[in-house]
């Protein structure tokens, strides 16, 4: 089974800073993952064409279960609102994916609040402090039927925020208490590899630097595990023609 996390700004290429659906499909045909979690995934907004990113990857991939969570509803760095899961059709949206090969038993959805206050962060690009806003996360999770029976897989993107991102880990993995385990939690949480193991209590499987994607320096994109599952090769940060991440793929296996 190889599992994957990609955090894909959108389809965004950092070469000519366009959306192209179809350089997004051979970069998830790359992946020739079985479950994918997918990060920053537009739905009907305009700069990445109207499309559905989730559909365009699950068809890549060979996914035919699939879903897309908005966390955010309106156009991000503009006019948005906190996604409920009320939207409708054809409205723009953004959140995260959970694509899988292997059968769907159930799905479930978990909503993370933002720090309700600005935050002074340092901008290394500024470099200069700046207030932050945070916005609304979410996790989408579901119970799979794999190839050693079934299993959970959690895919979310946190905070931005130091030490609210931590919380929000905390308030996740306790959400998923009683769950059918094994558990697989997947995605961005902008954290470093020690502390998404210390705050989650939970296993990494998978360790490679994966952002900025160009020369990785850090890891902010995981794949941790409790219970029986175990990675059954070495990780792989693949750098793809599009994001600013590169994304993180491990084979797993029943221990």
């Amino acid at each position: 089974m190889r599992i994957a996390t990609f955090n894909l700004l959108h389809g965004r290429s950092l070469d000519d800073g366009r959306v192209d659906v179809d350089r997004l499909a051979a970069a998830v045909k790359t992946l020739d993952a079985d479950v994918l979690g997918l990060q920053e995934v537009d739905r009907d907004q305009p700069r990445s064409l109207g499309a559905d990113l989730t559909a365009v990857a699950a068809e890549a991939m060979g996914a035919p279960e699939h879903q897309f969570v908005a966390a955010l509803s309106g156009t991000p760095g503009g006019t948005w609102m906190a996604a409920t899961g009320d939207e409708q059709p054809g409205s723009a949206s953004y959140g995260v994916s959970l694509l899988s090969r292997y059968p769907v038993v159930s799905w479930r959805v978990v909503r993370l609040a933002p720090l309700q206050v600005s935050v002074p962060l340092w901008s290394p690009q500024s470099r200069r402090p700046f207030l932050a806003r945070d916005e609304p996360r979410v996790a989408v999770a579901a119970v799979l039927d794999g190839p050693f029976g079934q299993f959970t897989v959690c895919n979310t993107h946190l905070s931005f925020i130091p030490r609210w991102n931590a919380h929000q880990l905390r308030t996740l993995v306790r959400s998923l208490e009683g769950t059918r385990e094994p558990l697989v939690l997947m995605g961005d949480l902008n954290m470093q590899q020690r502390a998404a193991a210390r705050h989650s209590g939970l296993r990494p499987i998978a360790t490679a630097a994966t952002f900025p994607a160009p020369r990785p320096t850090r890891q902010l994109d995981h794949v941790l595990v409790r219970g029986s599952i175990r990675a059954s090769g070495p990780a792989e940060a693949v750098h793809l023609p599009l994001s600013d991440h590169r994304a993180l793929v491990v084979p797993a296996e029943s221990a």
